[in-house]
C-alpha cells in the first residue's frame, strides 16, 4: 500500500511539474548583471530583456550586482533556484577569466550553469591617440619591431580581455609594448586621452563618443568581418593576423538543473529577438554582431574561449590585479 502510494505521489508531483513548466513563466523573472548600471551590458542586455518580458507576458527585473570582477552575480545565480526565475547576464567576466585567472572561484562556471544563448559578440577595436604615428595595423608592427619598448599600450587590468588580445597581439607580431594596466575601461580611456598611453583594446561603447570626436583613431579591428560602424576601418585576419579575433560575449545563463523544457522556451524567443531586423540594426549600431546560437552550441564556444585563452595566460603568467 505505501509503495502504490509512493508512486502516486510521484506520478502527481511529475504531472505538477510539468504543467508549472507550461505556464512558465508565471511571475515575474530577474536578470543578474554582473556590472553597474549604465555600462556596455545595459546597452545590450537590457533592450533584449525589456522585448523578452513582452513577449513572455512578464515582466523580466534587471538586477545590477557588480563588484567582486563579476563573481558575486556568478555566484548568487549557481546558488539560486533552478526554476527559471532568476538568470545572468554572463560574459568572459563570469565564466572565462576567473577560470584561467584566480585559484579560488565560488562556483564551477561549466558545472553550475546551463548556457541558454549568446546574446552578441562585441569585437574589442584597437583604437590610438592621434598622436601616435603609425596609421595602419602594418605601420604598427614595423614601428614596433623598429623601436622595442617604446610603445605604451594601456588595458583595464591585468588579465581583462584587453590585456590578453595585446599580449596575444605582441606576441604574433613579434613586438615588445609596455603594458599599462588601469583599473577599469573608463580610466583607461581617459589615461589615453591624456597621452599617457599610445594604443588600447577595448569594445567600441567604451570610446565610441572619443572616435566621433576625433580624440581616438580606430587602426584595426579583432574580428573576422568589418564592422558596419566602421567600414573603412579593416581587421587584424585581414591586416596579416590570420583568424586574430579577440570580443566581449554577452549571454543568458541559468542555474545548471534548469529544466529543459524552460531552457528550450527561452533560447527560442530570444533567437527571435535576437535575429530580429530591429535587434540587427540596434545593435550594429554599437558595434555588436547578434548571435542567437543555441545552448549547446553556446556551451561549446565558452570551452574554446577558455582553450584559447589558457594558453596566454599561461604562457605568460599573467596574474589578476
Amino acid at each position: 500500500m505505501i509503495r502504490i502510494l509512493a508512486v502516486a505521489l510521484l506520478a502527481v508531483i511529475g504531472i505538477s511539474t510539468v504543467f508549472a513548466q507550461g505556464n512558465y513563466p508565471n511571475k515575474p523573472m530577474r536578470w543578474i548583471v554582473p556590472y553597474a548600471p549604465g555600462g556596455g551590458t545595459d546597452v545590450i542586455a537590457r533592450p533584449i530583456s525589456i522585448k523578452l518580458g513582452e513577449v513572455l507576458g512578464q515582466p523580466i527585473v534587471y538586477d545590477n550586482r557588480g563588484g567582486g570582477g563579476g563573481l558575486i552575480a556568478g555566484e548568487f545565480v549557481a546558488k539560486s533556484a533552478p526554476d527559471g526565475y532568476t538568470l545572468l547576464v554572463g560574459s568572459g567576466n563570469t565564466h572565462t577569466f576567473p577560470t584561467l585567472l584566480f585559484e579560488k572561484v565560488p562556483y564551477d562556471p561549466v558545472k553550475d550553469y546551463q548556457p541558454i544563448t549568446n546574446f552578441v559578440d562585441v569585437p574589442n577595436v584597437l583604437v590610438a591617440i592621434p598622436s601616435f604615428g603609425p596609421k595602419t595595423i602594418q605601420e604598427l608592427v614595423a614601428y614596433g619591431k623598429a623601436n622595442p619598448g617604446k610603445i605604451n599600450w594601456a588595458s583595464s587590468g591585468n588579465g581583462a580581455g584587453g590585456h590578453l588580445a595585446l599580449v596575444l597581439f605582441a606576441q604574433e607580431a613579434g613586438i615588445k609594448v609596455i603594458h599599462v594596466p588601469y583599473k577599469g575601461a573608463g580610466p583607461a580611456v581617459t589615461a589615453l586621452l591624456g597621452g599617457e598611453s599610445d594604443l588600447l583594446f577595448a569594445n567600441t561603447g567604451v570610446f565610441m563618443s572619443h572616435i566621433k570626436a576625433g580624440k581616438l583613431r580606430p587602426i584595426g579591428v579583432s574580428a573576422l568581418t568589418r564592422l558596419p560602424l566602421f567600414p573603412d576601418v579593416p581587421t587584424l585576419d585581414e591586416s596579416g593576423f590570420a583568424k586574430f579575433e579577440s570580443a566581449t560575449y554577452y549571454g543568458l545563463m541559468a542555474p545548471a538543473a534548469t529544466p529543459k523544457a524552460i531552457i528550450t522556451r527561452l533560447h527560442a524567443e530570444l533567437a527571435k529577438i535576437i535575429l530580429s531586423a530591429e535587434s540587427r540594426e540596434r545593435l550594429a549600431s554599437v558595434g555588436a554582431i547578434p548571435v542567437g546560437n543555441t545552448p549547446e552550441q553556446f556551451a561549446e564556444m565558452l570551452r574554446q574561449d577558455v582553450a584559447k585563452w589558457s594558453r596566454i595566460v599561461k604562457e605568460h603568467n599573467i596574474k589578476p590585479d
